[in-house]
């Protein structure tokens, strides 16, 4: 939480006494519990659950909840029971008194993937499960592929999110990116240059073979001035000593709800 590092002292204990480093924690309760809970049909919980599941932080008002496991009347009150049972962390409280929550790691974070792969989610799920083939597209610059996987997962959850607004196409992005989270770090509004990359990916230590990738998010522009943007605004300069190529892709939809992409490597100077 901030600058401090979570981890379950339960995971460690195990890996040292078994020799063996594995996910301990989750396998101590069945996920049956955060299931049920998560499947509620409370208004705006299916939209918190999804942008926490792409690496989002969701404001929180825990002020109504009750202390107990039976008395729960609303998003909120479901996610500070969460809270409460280790699934999300809480923090970056505001002067209102109000926070917000996320999903602490990867650990936790395919207990929620568990918890919807059957039963309601299945554009979601669609969406996941097709994202290793998009990284691959992404990889090889197929501009038209990565275009049309991107318009199917929008459209496949546009009932999730507000389709036209910025803000909600990249949390879309990061859903269909999903599988890059195996070999890539991913940053949102990425501080670099003259102001703020939309989608950054940095290749994870161990897989310095990948370019890095740098995404700019646009509606109703065209590609080529998301593009143009990423490199008069100087997005790649944080990642000038990155030793492999840099990608720039531009994502652009439109009120026709089409969608177009171009790929480019970055010609460092």
């Amino acid at each position: 939480i901030g600058k401090y590092s979570i981890y379950n002292p339960k995971s460690v204990v195990e890996s040292i006494v078994r020799n063996s480093f594995r996910n301990y924690w989750t396998s101590t309760e069945t996920y049956e519990a955060l299931k049920d809970y998560i499947r509620l049909d409370f208004d705006g919980l299916r939209e918190k659950v999804t942008s926490m599941i792409a690496g989002e932080k969701v404001r929180i008002n825990t002020a109504k909840f009750q202390n107990d496991m039976t008395t729960l009347n609303s998003a909120d009150d479901v996610l500070t029971l969460l809270v409460h049972l280790g699934y999300l962390t809480y923090g970056e409280i505001n002067s209102m008194g109000t926070g917000k929550v996320w999903i602490p790691n990867g650990e936790v974070r395919q207990e929620f993937i568990n918890s919807i792969e059957d039963g309601g989610w299945e554009h979601l799920m669609r969406s996941i499960n097709a994202s290793e083939e998009l990284l691959k597209a992404t990889l090889d610059m197929d501009n038209e592929k990565v275009a049309q996987m991107i318009e199917n997962c929008h459209n496949d959850n546009a009932s999730i999110f507000r389709y036209n607004d910025e803000n909600s196409l990249a949390c879309v992005i990061t859903i269909a990116y999903y599988y890059a989270r195996n070999k890539y770090i991913m940053h949102r509004e990425y501080a670099t240059g003259k102001g703020y990359a939309d989608i950054v990916f940095i290749p994870l230590p161990k897989q310095t073979e990948l370019p890095a990738i740098v995404v700019e998010l646009k509606y109703n522009h065209a590609t080529e001035t998301a593009i143009n943007q990423i490199k008069e605004k100087k997005y790649t300069e944080k990642l000038q000593d990155y030793t492999g190529e840099i990608l720039l892709a531009g994502i652009c939809y439109d009120e026709t709800k089409g969608h177009s992409c171009k790929i480019e490597k970055f010609q460092k100077l």
